[in-house]
């Protein structure tokens, strides 16, 4: 059971629990308290992860033997279609940023994330954006061009049905989910540590996840583009990947595999972060090395972005480029090796406990060092010529995959148990699911190197006899129904300890790092104080430490004033700068989710005035989300502090919301950066590539014109905060309206410049990109001026002005990117061919 508490430490977790309870009933749905979220996130995933299976099952029934027809060509393609887009958008990177969700805050000593109502909203948009892709299913409208979408396959004349747009618009939702816990995550390790907790003291599953999400911020967007564009070439005949019309289906190859060669190190990282986590645990020793290993997460992070023509070797690149990006491939094994050999060095130095969650990290061990042996293998270019797009290829993805991401998840799973039931799992029935999952998985996929060696392709629904392929794709299928046998006795074990299972002793692992310091199961707001941190092992060198947080004798440990609030830190030392005050329960993120998903509906079924009127209702309940922020009295019903405490986040210059913001435009920069990618790719690769005589000029015209008043505005809003921030109020409200004017007068006048009827985007890709990149810059001018009315009503309310121009600062950010992007695209559409025409 968990530890005893005194009448004292009852009464003050009776007043943080009414300020931080989860209320029942249909209520619920305005939870945003991480610990619920990252529940959620968890569940959902796992309700994926057995639908994937499904379809893996069914894949696996139909190729056990040749000339089968378990199932006909359609649906075979349909089954893996979804099985690999369940398991690597709607299951993978969901769960483990489910999981980041729940436990780091209480690993890094807060209540919660920066940004609750964004935890919440990313949930809903991954739950719309995987019902609206499972309705498909349903509908018999499946994807059915592969996982990776690529084209022409996916074009019109290949799928004209709306198969793939169902995978395009779904998945798009689907991933504002994965930035927004990016962009959430990197805030909150940066930001919300317990005081004292420097960068080098943090545990090391934060600085995995803190590399994660930075990925994800970074990785994404190049995927989302893509889906955009390849929309628009669907559903309004854009002309961006027509080779007969400028365009080239190769560069949705380089915009996916920007993403999806990431994604790899996006989904094994935070599994690594699991195993470096347990492993000291199971060792009873601090881990090896502990700096080399956050240097090689470091440089995975930043070499896996150098991989992706990796997945490209036989589509006809130049002999120089495969050369780079072969010894990139191999070069990212390094750091891995590092990682792995300080394990193993943990492991030899200790005295291990072989507890049921040591038996998956030991068959992590394994099953990935054999996966990175085959990924090396791919690496090198003539061995990569034979092998691509055979079953060998498969199986090296799910060794590194499987073995990579599930293994790790299975043993976290096991050990944080306690913390999602407040009980024990079964040893005995533990180890059987291991086992069985570890030789199903091996037979599966050892074997199924053997028969990609032998020739056999991916993705063929039959075979005939004969060509030595029978036996191996048996066993392999053998193997695959022994694996699930395995899955569904983990689940089993999993479902039944939450009714008999023993209770958990408080740490019941001996476990160093401060999750284990809460109550087990934890209440909402994790810790009733905050406590000081001057180590990485705080629980195994600070006896007592959990007893003195439950009775208030460390920071932040009174509730009277009614806010949610954990501590603001410096992100290197970890030195108390302010209150961040956190908002309660709202309905805001789920209407705005749900607003949304009726906006993918209308676009899938083409009703654009219902996509366009539930858009302006969604942009309605934004706003709505953005009122009730900062110093509203919903976000900090009580603006005092005591005499010796920093002010509230809210009253500084540099809170959370900056962080924030810079991270979004981050993300946003990277789509950017793959849009002017896409047009220099182009321009330079593209066959037919050709640059029309109309339609460049007047465009061009006023798009310099645009970014002019962009730049004034930027400029003058500069001027203001300044003077704000100084304490001089006087005519802000009206330059505030000024500002906004010129905000719109901007994108009017790219509006008017998209409205040249020489921009032809049906007829040549140059024109469809054209016309993107002035959409994309007249949807920040619109947004930047939206931002700065909302600011005016502020202004005027008494929520910002003289003295608190916080917020200010933060939509100036969007100006100084909307100005940015108007000079950058003014280069790439004007300066650039006019230089090049002239040359």
């Amino acid at each position: 059971m968990t530890r005893p508490r005194t009448p004292e430490a009852d009464r003050i977790h009776a007043d943080f629990d009414e300020v931080w309870g989860t209320p029942p009933g249909w209520r619920a749905l305005t939870v945003v308290n991480h610990t619920t979220i990252g529940l959620r996130f968890m569940l959902t995933g796992i309700a994926f992860f057995l639908v994937g299976g499904l379809f893996a099952m069914l894949v696996r029934a139909q190729l056990a033997l040749p000339g089968l027809d378990v199932l006909t060509p359609e649906l075979y393609n349909q089954a893996f279609t979804m099985h690999g887009t369940v398991m690597m958008f709607l299951f993978a990177v969901p769960i483990m940023e489910g999981l980041a969700v729940y436990l780091l805050p209480k690993m890094l000593g807060a209540r919660d994330l920066v940004y609750p109502r964004l935890s919440a909203f990313g949930y809903w948009c991954y739950l719309f954006g995987g019902l609206i892709l499972m309705s498909s299913v349903v509908l018999g409208v499946a994807p059915d061009t592969g996982w990776f979408m690529y084209t022409p396959l996916s074009s019109v004349p290949h799928s004209p049905g709306p198969n793939p747009d169902f995978w395009l618009i779904g998945i798009t939702f689907a991933e504002i989910s994965a930035v927004s816990a990016g962009v959430e995550l990197v805030v909150a390790i940066l930001r919300t540590r317990a005081p004292g907790m420097s960068l080098d003291r943090m545990p090391l599953y934060a600085w995995y996840i803190l590399v994660m999400a930075m990925m994800i911020v970074v990785g994404f967007p190049p995927l989302i583009l893509g889906s955009i564009l390849l929309e628009l070439e669907r559903a309004a005949d854009f002309a961006f990947f027509d080779v007969a019309r400028g365009g080239d289906p190769v560069l949705w190859q380089h915009l996916f595999w920007l993403f999806g060669h990431p994604e790899v190190y996006i989904i094994f990282l935070p599994a690594a972060g699991i195993v470096s986590t347990l492993l000291p645990v199971f060792a009873q020793r601090p881990l090896v090395a502990y700096t080399p290993v956050v240097l090689a997460v470091l440089a995975t992070g930043f070499i896996s972005f150098a991989l992706w023509v990796h997945h490209m070797f036989t589509v006809g690149i130049p002999q120089l480029a495969q050369a780079f990006f072969s010894a990139a491939s191999m070069l990212v094994a390094v750091p891995t090796g590092v990682q792995v050999f300080a394990w193993l060095a943990t492991l030899w130095l200790g005295r291990p406990l072989w507890k049921v969650p040591m038996l998956w990290l030991a068959g992590f061990l394994f099953v990935f060092v054999a996966g990175g042996l085959t990924g090396v293998m791919l690496a090198l270019v003539p061995f990569n010529w034979q092998v691509h797009d055979t079953q060998f290829v498969v199986a090296h993805l799910h060794y590194v995959l499987v073995g990579g991401m599930f293994f790790p998840l299975v043993a976290g799973v096991y050990y944080w148990l306690p913390h999602f039931s407040g009980r024990m799992p079964s040893a005995r029935l533990g180890r059987y699911g291991f086992w069985l999952v570890f030789v199903g998985f091996n037979l599966t996929f050892l074997v199924m190197h053997w028969t990609g060696l032998l020739g056999m392709p991916r993705r063929v629904y039959t075979y005939e006899e004969g060509l030595g392929w029978d036996l191996p794709n048996l066993v392999s299928s053998i193997g695959s129904f022994v694996m699930a046998i395995g899955v569904a006795t983990v689940l089993i074990d999993i479902a039944l300890h939450f009714r008999f299972g023993r209770r958990a002793t408080a740490n019941p692992w001996h476990a160093d790092t401060l999750e284990w310091a809460t109550s087990l199961p934890p209440g909402p707001y994790n810790f009733a104080s905050l406590p000081q941190i001057d180590s990485r092992h705080p629980l195994w060198e600070r006896d007592g430490l959990a007893d003195e947080i439950a009775h208030g004798r460390h920071g932040l440990p009174g509730i009277a004033h009614g806010r949610r609030e954990t501590w603001g830190v410096e992100p290197l030392s970890g030195r108390v700068r302010e209150i961040i005050h956190l908002p309660g329960n709202t309905l805001l993120p789920f209407v705005v989710a749900v607003l949304l998903a009726v906006v993918c509906i209308g676009l899938l079924a083409k009703i654009y005035l219902l996509a366009v009127a539930f858009a302006l209702a969604a942009t309605a309940g934004v706003l709505r989300w953005s009122w009730e922020n900062g110093a509203h009295p919903c976000a900090a019903p009580d603006a005092t502090t005591p005499p010796d405490h920093p002010p509230l986040h809210s009253r500084t210059r540099d809170g959370p919301g900056l962080w924030g913001m810079n991270l979004t435009l981050l993300a946003n920069g990277a789509l950017y950066l793959s849009l002017l990618f896409s047009w220099f790719y182009l321009w330079t690769v593209a066959p037919a590539w050709q640059i029309p005589a109309s339609g460049a000029a007047r465009g061009g015209g006023l798009l310099l014109a645009s970014t002019v008043l962009l730049t004034v505005a930027s400029f003058a809003l500069r001027q203001i905060v300044l003077r704000l921030a100084r304490g001089i109020g006087a005519g802000a409200v009206g330059g505030f309206v000024a500002i906004t004017a010129l905000g719109l007068a901007s994108a009017g006048l790219l509006g008017y410049a998209l409205l040249d009827p020489r921009l032809a985007p049906t007829a040549t890709a140059h024109d469809a990109l054209v016309v993107f990149i002035l959409g994309y810059s007249l949807f920040h001018c619109a947004l930047a001026a939206l931002a700065t009315a909302l600011q005016v009503g502020r202004l005027r309310a008494g929520y910002v002005g003289a003295g608190m121009p916080y917020e200010l600062l933060v939509v100036a950010r969007l100006w100084y990117y909307a100005a940015a992007v108007g000079w950058s695209s003014y280069a790439a559409l004007v300066l650039f061919p006019a230089a090049w025409g002239a040359a």
